[in-house]
């Protein structure tokens, strides 16, 4: 089975299991989805679905939390790791959303990658979830998925996105995504599956017998 055949296979198998997903990080708007993907790093969403109702009622405009100490937000977001970190990040850019962009989150991965603590992956997501700019946000179960379906080298996650996005089309692209990461979550997990085992693996990366 070709590259592209794969992709189709993959893509048909993912959208009969998830057809309409939700985003798995709970929020209202898109600074709630902002601060909680920043928060997401190297923390499970369950986690930070945990912790954002406290951070939020503390904060849940970037007027407000601009207005926050860093150690009052570190000591709410604590358990999602990283918190000194995360909490200046928090505070910091906040006070760019009201200083340069009127108190909203700009639509634009530019100046939202300039922003402290957004990276490309967290720019994707909000664009994609915020906003419904075709993006498509690589993390780890992405990745991993990715290059178990032959559909990437898995190298790095920059080459994922790219090979990726060359392999669906752009109005797919919001919701494979998240469709990818529930079944790298459900199916095809780090340790629950070798690359053969799940449903998708066995068509696409049949065991050699």
């Amino acid at each position: 089975m070709i590259k592209i055949e794969r992709a189709r296979f993959a893509a048909r198998h993912l959208a009969a299991l998830y057809p309409d997903p939700a985003v798995p990080l709970a929020h209202d708007d898109p600074f709630t989805l902002l601060i909680a993907v920043l928060l997401s790093a190297q923390c499970t969403d369950k986690r930070v679905n945990q912790i954002t109702p406290a951070l939020f009622r503390l904060a849940r405009t970037p007027d407000a939390m601009a207005a926050q100490s860093v150690a009052d937000v570190a000591a709410i977001v604590r358990p999602c790791g990283l918190a000194p970190r995360k909490a200046a990040a928090i505070v910091s850019l906040s006070q760019i959303l009201c200083e340069q962009h009127g108190g909203r989150v700009p639509v634009s991965f530019d100046a939202l990658e300039a922003l402290p603590g957004v990276g490309h992956k967290t720019a994707s997501v909000v664009m994609s979830q915020a906003f419904g700019v075709p993006a498509f946000p690589v993390d780890t179960h992405i990745h991993r998925l990715a290059a178990r379906w032959r559909l990437s080298d898995g190298s790095n996650v920059s080459r994922t996105e790219c090979d990726l996005k060359k392999l669906f089309p752009s109005s797919d692209w919001n919701a494979l995504h998240l469709r990818m990461i529930y079944y790298g979550r459900e199916y095809c997990t780090a340790r629950g599956c070798d690359g053969h085992r799940c449903p998708i693996c066995q068509v696409l990366n049949p065991p050699v017998s």
